[in-house]
């Protein structure tokens, strides 16, 4: 792998993550279509610490008020009437669908289900939904309207994200414009959503990583692990930034359209190959 690669694998990562394009689809395509070798599985963990880090760092003020009030309720054993202390228990349930899946299905996650032909599939359905959904449902809840049913549902459809193609981002706005979510409310609660869950996902990594043989651990140079969390973090923040900013007058069709685009440039690649 070569710096520019390690780069460009990191801006794929960051924008993906944080748009409903599907990151761990892209970092499948990506190096499927012109024909790179696999990085390997440290640097998947640094790509992944990149999109951890732009979170982190973009909700800072509003991660600490959580914490902080997470703490209090259980301190205090209720969660009262307090806005952060509800979302923050939100959060939490509706991160465990994901965990549970990731349990579950971790490794056809990792094998089976990364045929480009099967996230073609995921890509475009989900395409089709999210621009079906975002056309017709109601654009009316913020995000202090929300309650336990909705993390449920939300969290439910985060779960099916263990699939490439379909998108973490992606399957949670889907499911909060279907309950009648803003755009904006849909986008940043799927933004809160992703810190545990990436968290969760590169600890796991790491944990693979660490215990894994000498010779599988040194497949990339530290340069190149910089490179990609560097580039990740940086696409992270400014994508976050660029879809919330974007919600405020339009809408999620443009990435409904690029899912359904991507799916059939992946059909005829493949094709292609076979060909």
């Amino acid at each position: 792998m070569t710096t520019f690669q390690a780069c460009i694998l990191g801006v794929v990562q960051g924008l993906s993550e944080i748009l409903p394009i599907s990151s761990s689809a892209h970092l499948v395509l990506v190096p499927w279509f012109f024909g790179w070798d696999d990085p390997g599985l440290a640097f998947d963990v640094f790509l992944h610490m990149g999109s951890l880090v732009a979170l982190l760092i973009y909700f800072a003020r509003e991660w600490f008020d959580l914490i902080r009030a997470g703490l209090a309720s259980i301190i205090e054993r209720k969660i009262g009437f307090e806005r952060e202390r509800l979302l923050f228990w939100l959060i939490v349930f509706a991160s465990i669908p994901a965990c549970v899946s990731g349990a579950l299905f971790n490794h056809q996650a990792e094998t089976g289900f990364r045929s480009p032909l099967l996230i073609s599939v995921m890509l475009a359905s989900l395409g089709f939904v999210l621009y079906w959904i975002d056309g017709n449902c109601a654009t009316m809840r913020t995000m202090d309207e929300l309650r336990m049913k909705d993390a449920i549902w939300v969290g439910l459809a985060q779960a099916f994200a263990i699939i490439p193609g379909v998108s973490r981002s992606g399957s949670t706005m889907t499911m909060g414009r279907l309950l009648g979510m803003n755009r904006e409310t849909a986008a940043r609660f799927s933004f809160l959503l992703a810190f545990p869950i990436i968290l969760a996902a590169a600890g796991y990594e790491w944990l693979k990583w660490s215990t894994s043989p000498a010779e599988m651990q040194m497949q990339v140079s530290s340069e190149l692990l910089i490179a990609g969390f560097a580039s990740s973090t940086i696409a992270g923040l400014f994508s976050i930034h660029f879809l919330l900013r974007f919600l405020k007058n339009s809408d999620f069709r443009i990435f409904a359209w690029y899912r359904i685009l991507l799916a059939c440039v992946v059909v005829g690649w493949a094709i292609r190959m076979k060909g």
